[in-house]
């Protein structure tokens, strides 16, 4: 193989290199933010559910029932 083959060869397999890391790159950021975003959803969620269990509790305790039985159709 003739030396500018070579060079030619060693070309192209170091810009492959380097796309792939890039695409390894943006995929791992794409990735962070979808993990970020799922877990503020998560923990709005959470949030939300524990202000309306709260809720439940402060109406069940005044309205003379305990909390299991609150809003639970038993």
């Amino acid at each position: 193989m003739n030396l500018v083959a070579q060079i030619a060869m060693a070309a192209a397999e170091t810009e492959h290199h380097g796309n792939v890391a890039l695409e390894t790159v943006i995929f791992g950021v794409i990735a962070a933010i979808v993990f970020a975003f799922l877990a503020l959803v998560t923990l709005s969620y959470k949030n939300v559910a524990n202000r309306h269990s709260a809720k439940a509790e402060a109406w069940a305790a005044k309205h003379g029932k305990d909390g299991h039985e609150a809003g639970h159709g038993h």
